[in-house]
C-alpha cells in the first residue's frame, strides 16, 4: 500500500504537546515518503465533543507548519460507513449482544483467564442461552455489540516496537448506546481514507491486533503501523495540563521555538542557529533514526536527559 498517513484526534480539549509531537511524526513519515496526508475528527462521542476544540486542534496544527491533501473528515459523518461494516460482521456471525453493565464487566475481568490479557473480557455473555438473551432483551436491558474472537492470536511487525504477538479478546464494536465503538470506526476510516501507514502514539499499540482481526474480516487493506514513544512529564505519567504550560495556547514562546523542543525531542534540527520551518525538519528526518524511548518533559517542559 502507498504509505499515506494521517491524524485522528479527538475534539475532546485542545491538543498538549505530546500529541502536537505525534501529529508532527505522523505528518513527517508521510511527507518523507511523499505520500497524502489527511486529518480526521474522531468525534464519536457526542457528550465530550466539541466544535471549539476542533477548530483549535486545527489551528494549532496549522500553525506548526503541517499540511494536509484534502478538508478534514468527521467520524459523526460517516456512521453509514459503521453501519455497513456493523452488517457484514452480523452476517457472518462474528458479533453477538453483551448486554453487561460496567460493574459486570469490571467484576468479569478481573478473574484470572487462561493466556487471556489483564482486564479482558470473558465472554459472559458469548455464552448465554437464547432463553437467558430474551429474558435480558424483555427486561430492556441495553446491549452492546462484541466480537466473537475466540482468543486468536495476531502477529504484526510495528516499525518502532518491532514485531508483536497479541492476544484479542471478545471486544465491543458497537457501544449499548447505539455508537460504533472506535475499534471499529478507525479501520473503517483507515481503509476507506487509503491510509497505508498508520503513526500514533504507543498507548495505542495494544489496540492494533483487534483492528487486524476486524480488517481481515471486514477484507480491508491493512496497513503498516508504526506507535512512537510517549511524551511524559517530570513525574514519569503521560504529559497532561497539571504538568505546565503543555499546550500552544499555554506557552508564552513563539511556536517557531515549541517546534524546534519537538523538533530536539526527536534528534532533529540539533546545532541550528535559527528555528528551522516544519518543512526543513524533512531534509534530515529518517524514519528507522526515530527515538525508541518516551522523551520526558520537565518543568518549564523542556527536554531533560538525552533523546534516547
Amino acid at each position: 500500500m502507498v504509505p499515506n498517513g494521517r491524524f485522528a484526534p479527538s475534539p475532546t480539549g485542545p491538543l498538549h504537546l505530546g500529541s502536537l509531537r505525534t501529529a508532527l511524526i505522523a505528518w513527517l513519515f508521510a511527507r518523507h515518503q511523499h505520500a497524502r496526508f489527511w486529518v480526521r475528527i474522531e468525534d464519536l462521542d457526542p457528550e465530550r465533543s466539541r466544535p471549539e476544540h476542533e477548530r483549535r486542534q486545527l489551528e494549532d496544527l496549522r500553525e506548526l507548519g503541517l499540511d494536509w491533501d484534502a478538508p478534514p473528515v468527521r467520524q459523526s459523518e460517516r456512521r453509514a460507513l459503521y453501519d455497513d461494516a456493523l452488517a457484514q460482521l452480523r452476517a457472518g456471525d462474528r458479533v453477538y449482544p453483551c448486554f453487561c453493565t460496567r460493574a459486570e464487566i469490571r467484576q468479569a475481568a478481573s478473574a484470572p483467564h487462561g493466556d487471556m490479557p489483564a482486564g479482558a473480557y470473558p465472554g459472559t455473555c458469548a455464552r448465554l442461552s437464547t432463553a437467558a438473551r430474551r429474558e435480558r432483551e424483555r427486561a430492556g436491558r441495553p446491549c452492546a455489540l462484541r466480537v466473537r474472537a475466540d482468543a486468536m492470536r495476531i502477529d504484526f511487525d510495528d516499525r518502532v516496537l518491532g514485531h508483536r504477538s497479541q492476544i484479542v479478546d471478545d471486544f465491543v464494536v458497537r457501544r449499548s448506546d447505539g455508537v460504533p465503538a472506535y475499534q471499529l470506526a478507525v479501520i473503517v476510516d483507515d481503509a476507506e481514507q487509503g491510509v497505508g501507514e498508520v503513526v500514533r502514539g504507543a498507548d495505542l499499540a495494544d489496540s492494533t491486533a483487534r483492528q487486524i482481526l476486524l480488517a481481515r474480516w471486514l477484507d480491508l487493506d491493512i496497513p503498516r503501523y508504526a506507535h512512537v514513544p510517549l511524551v511524559l512529564g517530570a513525574d514519569g505519567a503521560r504529559l497532561a495540563k497539571r504538568h505546565g504550560a503543555a499546550t500552544l495556547a499555554d506557552r508564552e514562546e513563539p511556536v517557531a521555538v515549541t517546534l524546534a523542543l519537538l523538533a530536539h525531542t526527536l534528534g532533529l534540527a540539533a546545532g541550528r542557529d535559527r528555528v528551522p520551518a516544519a518543512a526543513e525538519l524533512l531534509d534530515e528526518f529518517e524514519p528507522d533514526r526515530l527515538p525508541r524511548e518516551p522523551v520526558v518533559l520537565e518543568s518549564p517542559l523542556h527536554p531533560h536527559g538525552p533523546v534516547a
